[in-house]
């Protein structure tokens, strides 16, 4: 059943059974009365927390159904957000929307530490919570997502044990939930302040540029300002509010070459304050450099069909292969049942192995707030599982020495180092906070392109590359750098072989002193920052991206008729 369906039959599903809780747990609540006694002091007046902290006493006290163990562990997680989406296209108005939201997630666990009903359906239950901080209201539903989650909690450990007797024990030697000290942080509630008004009319300003570049098949530009406010509370003592902010506009152009080739450009500007977002000004004069980019790349040629040798990418394209190349593979997930490896991803057996060149270091530290005065919406002070944010040293002298965690044990790392994030109502899992990528030898950015025009040269080519932007690992922005006088000429329709995670091992030979913050808020809000990074040896090629038709008549006439 989808998330919205579970929504919409919420009423429907059945009431818990209270009873006492036997002697030992009993005495554990006692053990954290004092705890939530203090929590509940604390939260005073923010109604959506004390009936989180109310339902998680009344369940911690009572909850137990006949014939089904008793939880050990429960969790609330709501996703409090305010969202505001606004669109243009030529110039005219294409979305206006506001969202405010509460979602709930929901999370049972019984069995112990060790084995738990974490498992299949048992990952807990999801629902959408009334604005109106009705306490009344809020509890039903609370109530009823755990009633939900307690029940399919106790068939999946029945799932779950019948499944583990294939294996023995030595081929799960980690526990399936890693304990965690109690943190109780409240932080301000926060609030989306934006005049929607004065961005509509930038953005359709920004869009209403196309009138001056016909070839220009399509523009348009979208400003999303997100304001979330989080709730944690669990049956440990934890209780945490946090708040983040992520104000994002971008732009999407696109046009066709004289051949038919497709040639897009979507810059974009993510920032953690509305007063960093940029004038209009700013964006109108950046609208215009990316629509003049757009028609030189209509006219520039087309690579050679094979080029080896150097490659220098500019920040901007470093940042993309540093989060597309490591940041998915540094998480320290869990490997399926009767898996062997430690974890999952390229570097599941590569732990106290080689990853990188000696001069580089990689670190993750969600405790960053800002870099080089700009903010990081990466940055975070505690994760969805209710665990203090931690700067982890990943990679040191280009060993890779560590994974980010959450709760989820694995081999060689039973804590988590409070990376456990998630999205509304999703289960939480390892994921990238701020990642930085640092060297004991930067060079001057002018330095590497002339190591890039002394390289070729020695070769005997008479150019290299340097790659100012990405759409993946795909190049959007590439320029030709001729040895002999350094001149650059912009190119298309390339596309990279073999850069992968051997090229960043091996063939990375230097990177700049010039780091540059990305923020993004793809799914969850992450910053990545690397500095330029010069690939002695890749191979550039023509993509074999097939060319379309051109349209097979004239785009309506810019003046009314």
């Amino acid at each position: 059943m989808s998330f919205w369906s579970k929504v919409a039959a919420a009423g429907l599903l059945g009431a818990l059974t209270f009873s006492t809780l036997p002697a030992q747990a009993a005495a554990d609540d006692a053990k954290n009365s004092d705890a939530l006694a203090a929590a509940r002091a604390a939260a005073k007046g923010d109604a959506l927390l004390e009936a989180l902290l109310t339902e998680l006493e009344r369940s911690k006290a009572q909850l137990k159904m006949n014939q089904l163990a008793t939880p050990y562990y429960i969790e609330y997680r709501v996703t409090d957000l305010d969202d505001l989406l606004l669109e243009a296209a030529f110039g005219a108005v294409r979305e206006n929307r506001r969202t405010r939201l509460r979602v709930l997630r929901a999370v049972v666990r019984v069995g112990d530490y060790k084995e738990d009903s974490y498992f299949g359906r048992g990952l807990g239950e999801t629902t959408i919570l009334p604005l109106d901080n009705d306490p009344i209201a809020l509890r039903r539903q609370i109530w009823l997502a755990t009633d939900d989650a307690y029940k399919t909690a106790s068939e999946s450990l029945a799932q779950k044990q019948a499944l583990m007797q294939q294996f023995s024990a030595e081929e799960h030697p980690v526990d399936d939930f890693a304990k965690a000290p109690v943190v109780r942080s409240l932080q301000p509630v926060a609030t989306l302040k934006i005049d929607g008004g004065t961005w509509v009319k930038t953005l359709q300003d920004m869009t209403n540029l196309y009138r001056g570049y016909p070839e220009v098949e399509s523009l348009s530009a979208s400003g999303r300002f997100t304001v979330t406010n989080e709730y944690f509370v669990n049956s440990e003592g934890t209780v945490s509010r946090s708040a983040s902010t992520v104000y994002t506009v971008l732009l999407n152009a696109r046009t066709q070459a004289s051949d038919g080739m497709r040639l897009e450009r979507s810059p974009a500007w993510t920032v953690g304050t509305a007063a960093e977002l940029p004038t209009r000004e700013k964006l109108l004069a950046d609208t215009k450099d990316t629509l003049e980019t757009l028609y030189a790349l209509r006219k520039a040629p087309i690579v050679e069909e094979e080029y080896r040798g150097p490659v220098l990418f500019a920040p901007d394209a470093a940042d993309d292969v540093v989060a597309t190349l490591l940041g998915q593979n540094i998480l320290g997930k869990k490997p399926q049942l009767g898996a062997p490896n430690r974890t999952t991803g390229a570097f599941a057996t590569s732990y106290k192995s080689r990853v990188l060149p000696t001069f580089l270091d990689l670190v993750d530290d969600p405790t960053m707030k800002e870099f080089q005065g700009k903010s990081l919406v990466g940055s975070y002070e505690v994760d969805s599982e209710g665990v203090k944010a931690q700067p982890v040293s990943i990679v040191e002298k280009g060993i890779l020495t560590h994974y980010l965690m959450g709760r989820q044990p694995i081999r060689d790392f039973p804590e988590s180092n409070g990376h456990g994030r998630a999205g509304p109502a999703a289960p939480p899992g390892p994921n990238m906070g701020v990642l930085l990528l640092k060297s004991t030898a930067a060079q001057a950015p002018e330095a590497l392109k002339k190591k890039v025009m002394e390289m070729v040269a020695n070769q005997g080519q008479p150019y290299g590359y340097r790659v100012e932007t990405l759409g993946g690992l795909t190049p959007r922005l590439l320029y030709r750098v001729y040895a002999k006088d350094g001149h650059e000429e912009l190119v298309r329709g390339a596309t990279f072989n073999e850069l992968d995670l051997r090229a960043l091992r091996s063939d990375l030979s230097a990177v700049g002193n010039d780091p540059l913050v990305s923020n993004r808020s793809i799914g969850l809000p992450v910053t990545v920052i690397s500095p330029s990074l010069l690939f002695d040896e890749l191979e550039v090629k023509q993509s074999d991206a097939s060319k379309e038709k051109l349209p097979e008549y004239p785009a309506p006439p810019l003046e009314k008729k």
